[in-house]
């Protein structure tokens, strides 16, 4: 298997090809790039290799850019930084991401992966391959950029419209017919946002939708109880006039979110 490394660190192309060595004695490394400019010719003047390690920061930008400057044919299986938990929505059949610094077993893993993937290169026509990889990209640069989130909410108030900040609303409750929020020194506003389209403005760190009708703050939970069905019963702050019960399928995430 003929390798191409693009890696600005050089102790990090000493490792992954120590590592490659141990884990796969007919991996050859046939180049190695350390810029986005260097990967560019390197591509654009050698035949296409069997696989691409490629680290996501290079020192003159992310890597993705290669992808907009040449097209690629070959497997690609990214290395980052970022950390575990945020990648694990990027495992797909066409392309695998590593975790800094790479694992034997993790790389072992990754080229047993591929080489169950070969019949996919082999029989898709290179364009599509090509499109394939271009959505994967594509979908990973937007995922790993920072995401702005929504900071405050103009709501109405008697007669004028009032600035909240999120950081000061304990929860969003609907009633079946309007949907509102209530702060932690207890005031409460109608919002004009169904519960889905909040779930996409709101940080997930902090808040967590527990049910269709609830969306609660981390500093909002005051006491979590077992309730009948699997499911959870929350005494909230300030207090609701409704049971906040986190729904049967949402029980394992809100343990998570709660626990980190």
């Amino acid at each position: 298997m003929k390798i191409l490394i693009v890696e600005d660190e050089e102790l990090a192309v000493k490792k992954i090809t120590k590592t490659l060595a141990a884990v796969d004695a007919d991996a050859e490394v046939v180049g190695v790039a350390d810029s986005i400019v260097a990967a560019v010719s390197w591509l654009e003047s050698k035949p296409a290799p069997d696989l691409i390690l490629m680290d996501i920061e290079l020192s003159d930008g992310q890597s993705f850019e290669i992808f907009n400057r040449v097209t690629i044919k070959s497997p690609v299986i990214f290395t980052t930084s970022y950390d575990e938990y945020a990648l694990k929505a990027f495992k797909v059949n066409s392309v695998d991401y590593l975790l800094k610094p790479i694992q034997k077993e993790d790389l072992a893993a990754a080229l047993e992966k591929l080489g169950n993937l070969k019949d996919i290169y082999q029989k898709t026509p290179p364009p599509a391959a090509t499109m394939s990889i271009d959505s994967l990209v594509k979908e990973l640069q937007q995922k790993l950029q920072p995401r702005e989130y929504r900071k405050r909410f103009l709501v109405r108030h008697a007669q004028k419209l009032v600035s909240i900040d999120t950081d000061e609303i304990a929860y969003f409750f609907s009633d079946g017919r309007l949907n509102f929020f209530k702060t932690f020194d207890n005031r409460k506003f109608v919002v004009d946002y169904t519960m889905d389209e909040l779930e996409e403005m709101l940080d997930p760190t902090r808040y967590f939708r527990i049910s269709r009708s609830f969306y609660i703050s981390v500093n909002s939970v005051d006491q979590i109880h077992d309730y009948f069905g699997n499911r959870l019963l929350l005494h909230l702050k300030p207090a609701v006039d409704k049971e906040s019960i986190v729904s049967r399928e949402k029980v394992t995430d809100f343990k998570k979110w709660m626990g980190k």
